[in-house]
Parts: structure tokens; C-alpha cells; sequence
């Protein structure tokens, strides 16, 4: 079940009543997303700030749909806002989550790997990094996270899993936004990307989502 705001003038969906979970997931972030100059979304009402549990469970099953034939062992995220996400995926694949630490902690080991990030949104620069005690080279890594734009926070995680001498999967992202480069470099990369909702373009402030269906996300370079 997923509880929806008011706002979108539906009470409870379930998922074999035939309405489009995809098409929800748009619904939530046309009606309660807010846009800030001409590339900002910001959907912290249900995604990365305060969550709607229902709507994220929804969010894990459909990563799980999409990287079934996948020997997923770990889900890595980058931290604060895809922790949620990340941990209610790995709910039904059965791993672990492991996310990057931006900040420095003394309960963080010594021996870590680290990776630059450069956060357009907050305009500086941080080092993530993960414990050498949680990822290795048995490792088949999904990374999971809510926005993809530049691609940087990507980037970075997929520079661990390669130090981590680990196999990258896939990349699973809730919202992507097309006109920014980092999922194009993704996919150029030959990295299955999965993003659930695809924001072609902001136009008079308004949001213009890419239609693609559940097929591979590498058929939208086509578009």
C-alpha cells in the first residue's frame, strides 16, 4: 500500500489494481515538487527529507524488478538523502547497505577509500568515504540514489567500487534530470541505469518528464 498526499486526490494505491506505479511517482513529483531557478527540483515533502514510507517500499520493488537477473551482494548510497531509499531496496534483495560518510567520524576505521565529490547544489567540494572492512572484491555492488544530474556523487561511488576491486552492477536512481550530463556519461560508460522518473526539460516552471516505460534506459539516448 502507499498512503499519497492529499494533493494528488488519491487515498491508498495497491499495485495490482492496474494503476501505473510510474506514473504515481510523476503525479507526487508534478504536485508536490518545487522548482527553484531552471534546474533545481526539489521533492523533499515524500523523497529525501521527510519520507513516505509506502511510496519509497514502492521504490524498492521496482529496483528489484529492474536488477532481478542481477547478483546483487551490496546496495552503496552516498549519504544523507539515499540512505531511506537504499535501505528499504535492499529489503528485498537481501544485502547489506553501505554509505559513503562525508563527514568525519571517529567511529569511521582507519582504512577507507575515498573518493572527491563536487556538489553543484551547495558549490563545494567533499571527500567520501567507506570502511575497507564493508566492500571487497567478492563485492557485486548496485548503487543506489534519489537525484541524478551531473553525476558526480555517481562518479564517486563507482571510483570506490572500482578501488574496492568490486563489480559494479548497475546504478538505480529515483529522479533523473536528462538535460544535465550524468546519466548520458553513464550510459556512454556501458553502467545499466535505471531512473524511475526522467525530467527531460523545466519549461515556464514547469516540469517536462522524458516518457520511457520499464524496458532499458539505454533506448532513451535514442530519443
Amino acid at each position: 500500500m502507499i498512503f499519497i498526499n492529499e494533493k494528488c486526490r488519491i487515498n491508498v494505491l495497491k499495485r495490482d489494481e492496474g494503476t501505473d506505479f510510474l506514473e504515481l511517482l510523476k503525479s507526487r513529483i508534478l504536485h508536490e515538487g518545487r522548482i527553484e531557478g531552471t534546474d533545481v527540483v526539489k521533492v523533499d515533502s515524500f523523497l529525501n527529507h521527510q519520507m513516505d514510507v509506502g511510496l519509497l517500499n514502492e521504490i524498492g520493488k521496482e529496483f528489484k524488478s529492474r536488477f532481478l537477473d542481477q547478483p546483487v551482494t551490496k546496495i552503496l548510497t552516498i549519504e544523507a538523502s539515499g540512505i531511506g531509499i537504499a535501505c528499504i531496496t535492499a529489503q528485498y534483495f537481501h544485502v547489506p547497505v553501505v554509505f559513503a560518510k562525508k563527514a568525519e567520524s571517529r567511529n569511521l576505521d582507519r582504512e577507507v577509500y575515498e573518493s572527491k565529490v563536487f556538489s553543484y547544489t551547495k558549490g563545494k567540494e567533499y571527500i567520501i568515504k567507506v570502511s575497507k572492512r564493508y566492500l571487497g572484491p567478492e563485492d557485486h555492488v548496485l548503487i543506489i540514489d534519489d537525484f541524478l544530474a551531473n553525476g558526480q556523487a555517481i562518479s564517486g561511488l563507482k571510483d570506490i567500487v572500482t578501488q574496492a576491486g568490486a563489480h559494479l552492477v548497475g546504478v538505480g536512481i529515483v529522479i533523473e534530470k536528462s538535460f544535465q550530463n550524468g546519466g548520458k556519461a553513464i550510459r556512454e560508460a556501458g553502467i545499466q541505469l535505471e531512473s524511475l522518473a526522467i525530467i527531460k526539460s523545466i519549461e515556464n516552471n514547469k516540469i517536462i518528464f522524458k516518457e520511457v516505460g520499464r524496458e532499458n534506459n539505454e533506448k532513451i539516448i535514442k530519443d
